[in-house]
């Protein structure tokens, strides 16, 4: 894909990544029930973690402060952008095999951008189960939560999950980029995605000010959920809270620079 422009070459981009898709999606049609099978499995085992929260609340008001519906929306807001990213960005995930077959190797021989190969590799069409019970959660979050919504409040729920959209795929390209130098893929990615994706369902501050730390200046969860989510709740009125979700733009900036620097030392493995 050789473009004259930026425009033309997104535009190009965008068309060749909907032509990926719809290959991967014609052939997991090609098996339908399995298919559907996998994608009420996966709505059922996201739909537990939603169950969880119910019994909790069934016996307590409030977790510091949050309510029901606040949980709710904090949950969905994480688990919808983790399964977004997870559908999209599943191609990082197994960056490990491209790399052990040799086929990465291929890649790099066409005239066409290496992420935008890497992620048409796969594509998890399973999320569309989690995606659901993050939808449902979500409207139910927006009926139940304190939140008086507003022009800003809405926008800044949309920058919620785009930016948490961005951050889990920029962990998996980490996750990725690593298996330039090790080969095999890293299993701290896998803590620092499903795991921020499970404790993601409750404010950060819940668990205490170390994690809180760590979520702002090592891995910027909060950025995408505990600082905007005290604008959306109305505890803070300070603009910067409800735009800190752009702050996720540096993060990706920072794990496209060392996927470019694994690149740049990448020793073929031979197949």
């Amino acid at each position: 894909v050789k473009a004259t422009g930026r425009g033309e070459f997104v535009t190009k981009s965008i068309k060749l990544y909907i032509k990926f898709a719809g290959i991967v999606l014609k052939s997991t049609m090609q098996y339908k029930a399995s298919f559907v099978l996998q994608v009420i499995g996966r709505f059922i085992l996201a739909f537990n973690g939603f169950v969880g929260i119910f019994f909790l609340f069934s016996g307590v008001t409030n977790i510091k402060g949050y309510t029901y519906g606040d949980i709710l929306l904090c949950f969905a807001v994480m688990q919808l952008s983790f399964s977004i990213a997870e559908c999209i960005g599943s191609g990082f995930k197994s960056f490990e095999g491209l790399i052990r077959r040799g086929e990465f190797d291929r890649m790099m021989l066409r005239p066409c951008s290496l992420l935008l190969q890497v992620i048409g590799t796969r594509f998890e069409m399973g999320r569309l189960g989690p995606m659901l019970t993050a939808v449902i959660t979500l409207v139910l979050g927006i009926r139940q939560s304190s939140v008086e919504w507003n022009v800003a409040k809405c926008f800044t729920l949309a920058g919620m999950i785009a930016g948490g959209v961005v951050l889990f795929v920029g962990l998996f390209l980490i996750g990725a980029s690593i298996c330039f130098f090790s080969i095999a893929d890293a299993g701290i990615i896998n803590v620092l995605t499903y795991g921020a994706r499970d404790h993601g369902k409750y404010p950060m501050d819940i668990y205490g000010k170390g994690l809180l730390k760590f979520g702002t200046f090592v891995i910027p969860y909060t950025l995408i959920q505990y600082y905007p989510l005290q604008f959306l709740l109305g505890k803070t009125t300070n603009v910067l809270y409800a735009l800190s979700p752009f702050g996720i733009a540096v993060f990706a900036a920072v794990c496209y620079v060392l996927w470019c620097f694994g690149v740049r030392n990448y020793k073929s493995c031979g197949n």
